[in-house]
């Protein structure tokens, strides 16, 4: 009798790595908002590290997040090393920019999961204002592909994105508002 149950957990055990090895070896979510607001407004928040507490889903998770920043503001090697208790740890790095276009970062997270993925903003006029597309790529690991067979990675990262994007599109246009304002009048 143990010999079967042993025999059945062995077959459950390969049939389980098969499904995880069969994942796919790479993933990409991205999602898209139109806000109206200038593409170099919204640009501004995206390019300049300092400016995403305000609006970056992650950021905002973690009130108590403790945040340092390395190399030049606003261009090609800023650097954002965060560590939270709530978020992990990790590390974004602006790798190209294509000023009111375009913000590519390479993210490395250390904890609680080790990766390093490919993330790009991209802003195209749109009717309205400009939309802004944020996404995330990289490689899926043994236990990343072992997580998906559980939890559905769009959907989680999809939904974080959509609640960054709603945040920058509200700061975004309440900062194109201020700045078209008449000079001393109130809103």
């Amino acid at each position: 009798m143990l010999v079967k149950i042993g025999i059945g957990a062995a077959v459950l055990l390969v049939v389980l790595l098969i499904a995880i090895a069969t994942r796919p070896a790479t993933f990409a979510v991205e999602r898209s908002a139109v806000v109206a607001a200038p593409a170099e407004v919204v640009y501004a928040q995206i390019q300049d590290l300092r400016r995403w507490p305000a609006w970056m889903t992650y950021d905002r998770m973690d009130p108590a997040m403790r945040r340092t920043y390395e190399g030049p503001a606003q261009s090609v090697g800023a650097a954002y090393h965060y560590v939270s208790d709530k978020v992990g740890e990790g590390r974004m790095t602006i790798t190209q920019l294509q000023p009111h276009q375009r913000v590519a970062i390479e993210a490395q997270f250390i904890k609680p999961m080790v990766a390093t993925n490919q993330v790009e903003f991209t802003l195209k006029p749109a009717q309205g204002g400009v939309r802004v597309t944020w996404a995330i790529s990289g490689r899926n690991t043994f236990v990343s592909k072992a997580f998906s067979l559980f939890v559905n990675m769009d959907r989680m990262i999809g939904r974080d994105f959509e609640a960054g994007l709603a945040d920058l599109k509200r700061v975004s246009e309440a900062e194109a508002r201020t700045a078209a304002a008449p000079a001393g009048a109130t809103s």
